[in-house]
């Protein structure tokens, strides 16, 4: 088993846990007295920006002025929300560590459909994906669910070898999804059957894939980034460079390289083709749990420490953009990139704020603020 042969990397993985869950989620699914509270990033769709609270709060929001058009409660009590929301024709959908995914109409605010109706789910720690009317995530369970996206029922699931916390990819008819079993899985997206596995990562998988150029770009626990073939699932390269730490944000690609980002604060410059470094790694100090974005033909990053960082990919050179950091905000959520503009989710132990920072200019504003409550 993966805990009776990992037991050193479990014990650090752990670690790793406690910091970026901030408590609230754990390898053995418990929850201490305090209610776990998530770390939504957003999603852009029709002008309308969507983000789940630090509370559990589905919050959509206009994207020219900020206004709130509308906020809703998920449960009776709160829900931690760690993954991103996801839109599908007219409804937000959401999932929550508390084991159901919630479709919410993106219009109205009005709650339209609870999976599943009468029971929970293992904690869903991911974010979902939407295609061709279905709604794909993985769960604590180790399954990867497929849901019918109007009527909110389950179409297939598919058992991987322990628990999934990462945001499944989808590219064409494929899903591409990362487990704790050390393995990456390609699934039809239509009826869940396997197309492949890659089994040869060392560490469980808990990042995003990136599918690029018909490569699916992966990283691991172990420390290394993988390129396998979108097609077969064989191995194109592993990184020569080991990283400092776990590989947790999805890397983004840009003009055939790769950047990947590390829980060691640095990002890691890759050729595509290859895997050879074609730029030695930029260090922000502080590590790196947030995926980037690009803008412009500018990475964007951003440190859990509260900095956003601006990487010209003419030259790999970094510099500071913005900080949003000086009132003790830390960075967890992923990036949501607009027109150019970048927007940036923070959260303190009394607030979370979302903000939006010029991608160019580095100005700021504040779009959204929401106090935390003190249990």
């Amino acid at each position: 088993m993966w805990i009776k042969h990992n037991r050193r990397l479990l014990g650090k993985v752990l670690l790793l846990l406690a910091i970026l869950l901030i408590g609230g989620v754990t390898v053995s699914g418990c929850v201490g007295r305090s209610p776990p509270k998530g770390w939504s990033g957003a999603i852009i769709a029709d002008d309308t920006l969507f983000l789940a609270s630090v509370e559990g709060k589905l919050v959509a929001l206009n994207t020219s002025d900020g206004s709130r058009l509308w906020e809703v409660s998920l449960g009776t009590s709160e829900v931690a929300i760690y993954g991103t929301p996801v839109v599908e024709g007219d409804l937000v959908y959401v999932g929550g560590y508390n084991g159901r995914v919630y479709a919410i109409s993106s219009s109205t605010g009005d709650k339209r459909r609870v999976y599943p109706l009468d029971d929970n789910l293992e904690p869903i720690v991911g974010g979902m994906v939407a295609s061709q009317g279905k709604v794909y995530f993985g769960c604590s369970d180790g399954k990867v669910y497929a849901l019918d996206a109007a009527e909110v029922y389950k179409e297939w699931e598919f058992q991987t070898g322990d628990k999934i916390w990462s945001t499944p990819a989808i590219d064409g008819e494929t899903i591409y999804i990362g487990s704790f079993d050390k393995k990456l899985y390609a699934l039809d997206a239509i009826d869940g059957s396997k197309k492949w596995e890659f089994d040869e990562a060392k560490g469980a998988i808990a990042s995003t894939p990136l599918v690029y150029e018909n490569t699916v770009y992966i990283g691991s626990f172990d420390r290394y980034l993988y390129a396998v073939d979108a097609t077969n699932g064989s191995l194109r390269w592993r990184s020569e460079v080991e990283a400092g730490s776990w590989y947790w944000a999805k890397p983004v690609a840009y003009n055939n390289v790769i950047y990947a980002p590390n829980l060691d604060g640095k990002v890691y410059i890759l050729d595509a083709m290859s895997g050879y470094e074609v730029g030695d790694a930029v260090d922000l100090g502080s590590p790196i749990s947030s995926w980037p974005v690009v803008v412009d033909g500018k990475v964007i990053i951003a440190s859990q420490e509260g900095k956003v960082y601006s990487l010209d990919t003419s030259n790999n050179q970094v510099g500071l953009l913005a900080n949003v950091g000086d009132g003790g905000e830390k960075i967890y959520a992923p990036l949501c990139a607009g027109d150019e503009v970048v927007y940036i989710h923070t959260q303190t132990s009394k607030h979370d704020t979302l903000y939006e920072v010029n991608a160019k200019t580095g100005v700021k504003r504040e779009l959204w603020s929401s106090s935390l409550s003190s249990k």
